[in-house]
């Protein structure tokens, strides 16, 4: 067979992953807080973008939403699959190539969440720029900052600030000492005595307890402070193991003390701090921000809307990109490059809202008996079912459901939360979630009495009776991840709350 060249031209299709695509894929699985800082970065990066504060101008032309698409959704019992239309499984690049400078009329994400709007704003106000009274306030000192403040006090010789300041950066979070004297003496080139002496000092420094190497020491200092440690007391600290394992008679056969003195004795210790460094340099909690809310109409079915206060709102200034790019060519290419970034990113945020109100509707109509009912009508529900019913890829359903979380009259719960495994019914119906099943498991325990305590086999029969096949392995794992403890373990725990108060054990150790 003889071979020659030939040039041929063939069309297809194919799906080609643009960086915009990447984008729009990226900001789909991103948090709130996420989305607002990338949002952040590029308002700083795009001249063409501001932020939509305070009143709107007057706008050129509005181009709302169909009803069809708007933040919120109504679900009831009857109510139709939610409409497919508009995910990001839809190629970008093959949607948006043809349009023009002037047919890219863009959309902004306003108070309502998903109206499109036009802005002709020419700038941004003077307030924009106006510090706020948060931005102002000066963060409180950590533990390390609070400790130099109180070296350069304590000590007056170069040398022993010196050494103070590595010693103090060996000091963790808790206000315990990581590193042993010999060590730091090596490391410095100094006398082991000095170290020791700088030491002493630092433990004389607030918060009382800090450059404690054990929480023997720990305790120790904090009660020296109050003229509490005597021999007996020292004795206790030196035996904290037998105090764990509550072993009162040789605690008691060790400090020499009756039973109503180490009664005391044990009451003071647990007024003690076990880890005095966390009173500094801790982060402030921050709470969850939901991006669904799900309330109950009065029809008896369920209101799903997206949380306004998450969604970026941005504009893009197209009266400053007429005026400007009208001048230089150079310019124009320079302006009409970000003006196709910023429409593509306004309109990757409002399918990224459009497609997390989706999913979580159809959340919402796949778990209503949860919703209704409480956490025992949890079914068992994966990826593939939500996406099926959306007309969804499974990689679509699972980046939006990642960091997003769900306001319900029950609670806020992470969407991730909704889908659970099946275990199978011993009786031949309907699959039981495993979220359901871990409840049960813990209500069972919670309900146990003293003289009976349930054993993994024994909840295994209760449940088996309930009409759940489960193993006793699978119990045993769901009580470790609920962090229940074994029966012969709760067995004793339960005696102990029947023991004095002080004679319990120490609620936390280092």
């Amino acid at each position: 067979m003889a071979l020659n060249q030939r040039l041929e031209i063939r069309q297809g299709q194919g799906l080609v992953m643009t960086p915009q695509l990447q984008q729009a894929i990226k900001l789909l699985q991103m948090s709130n807080l996420e989305v607002q800082d990338f949002v952040e970065q590029e308002l700083e990066r795009n001249p063409l973008l501001e932020r939509e504060d305070g009143e709107p101008a007057p706008r050129e032309e509005a181009s709302p939403l169909p009803e069809s698409q708007d933040s919120a959704l109504t679900l009831k019992e009857d109510a139709p699959p939610a409409d497919a239309s508009a995910d990001l499984d839809t190629d970008y690049e093959n949607v948006y190539a043809e349009d023009s400078a002037s047919d890219r009329a863009q959309p902004a994400l306003n108070e309502g969440g998903l109206s499109a709007q036009l802005d002709g704003r020419g700038g941004r106000s003077d307030e924009d720029d106006a510090l706020s009274l948060e931005s102002t306030l000066a963060r409180a000192p950590n533990l390390h900052e609070h400790l130099a403040e109180q070296l350069h006090v304590a000590c007056a010789v170069a040398r022993d600030r010196l050494i103070g300041a590595f010693l103090i950066d060996m000091i963790d979070e808790c206000g315990y000492l990581t590193t042993d004297l010999q060590s730091a003496s090596l490391h410095l080139v100094v006398p082991m005595p000095v170290v020791e002496n700088v030491l002493k000092t630092i433990q004389t420094f607030e918060p009382t307890g800090v450059g404690a190497r054990s929480l023997a020491e720990c305790l120790a200092l904090q009660l020296k402070e109050r003229n509490r440690l005597d021999p007996a007391m020292q004795v206790l600290l030196d035996n904290l193991a037998l105090l764990a394992k509550r072993d009162m008679h040789a605690l008691l056969r060790l400090t020499g003390q009756s039973p109503e003195d180490l009664t005391d004795m044990i009451g003071e210790i647990k007024q003690l701090n076990p880890k005095p460094g966390l009173k500094f340099g801790s982060e402030p909690v921050q709470p969850v921000v939901p991006d669904i809310y799900v309330r109950e109409t009065a029809g008896g079915g369920f209101h799903v809307e997206l949380n306004s206060d998450t969604l970026p709102k941005i504009l893009i200034n197209t009266r400053y990109y007429a005026t400007v790019s009208a001048k230089d060519k150079e310019i124009k290419s320079y302006l009409t490059e970000h003006l196709n970034n910023a429409n593509w990113l306004v309109r990757s945020l409002e399918q990224r809202a459009r497609t997390i109100l989706k999913v979580a509707s159809e959340l919402v109509r796949q778990q209503d008996g949860f919703f209704a009912h409480g956490v025992t009508h949890l079914r068992p529900l994966n990826l593939r079912v939500i996406a099926d019913a959306i007309s969804m890829h499974e990689s679509t359903v699972s980046r939006v459901t990642a960091n997003k979380y769900m306001a319900t009259p029950r609670g806020i719960f992470e969407l991730k939360y909704f889908f659970t495994s099946a275990i199978q019914s011993a009786e031949g119906g309907d699959a039981h979630s495993a979220e359901a099943v871990r409840h049960r498991i813990r209500e069972l325990i919670d309900g146990e009495h003293t003289s009976a305590i349930l054993s993994d086999d024994r909840i295994v029969d209760v449940l088996r009776t309930a009409g759940i096949d489960i193993a006793r392995r699978t119990v045993a794992k769901y009580r470790e991840a609920l962090r229940i403890p074994s029966s012969i373990d709760r067995k004793r725990l339960k005696q102990e709350l029947s023991m004095p108060e002080a004679l319990r054990p120490l609620d936390s150790h280092r």
